[in-house]
């Protein structure tokens, strides 16, 4: 899993070819962090596939998360060559649907 920053979004995200998957997070957030160990475990569980996981603290970025639309939490993107093409926001964040959007694009 790839931390993300402001100073290393461009490389990571904005300029990287194939499909990302990013949790967006922030500091005091009880459902994000109720739900980083599941996400962790797909990161693990789908380590080979053309899925690249990254997270994201918005709490240390927060003009970045605004500019990316990220307006509530917890939230789960995923981005194709650069391209923020799918999100899960806030309550339908849950570890069912994080699993089939990981399926969707990790195939």
């Amino acid at each position: 899993m790839i931390e993300l920053t402001k100073e290393n979004w461009e490389q990571e995200i904005t300029n990287a070819e194939g499909l990302i998957f990013v949790d967006f997070y922030g500091d005091g957030c009880v459902p994000c962090a109720a739900l980083m160990p599941h996400v962790h475990e797909l990161a693990e569980q789908y380590a080979d596939s053309k899925l690249k996981f990254c997270a994201m603290n918005t709490t240390k970025a927060r003009r970045l998360a605004i500019k990316e639309g990220i307006m509530g939490l917890p939230v789960m993107a995923i981005y194709e060559n650069g391209k923020q093409v799918e999100t899960l926001v806030k309550e339908a964040c849950t570890r069912e649907s994080i699993t089939e959007l990981v399926e969707k694009y990790a195939k």
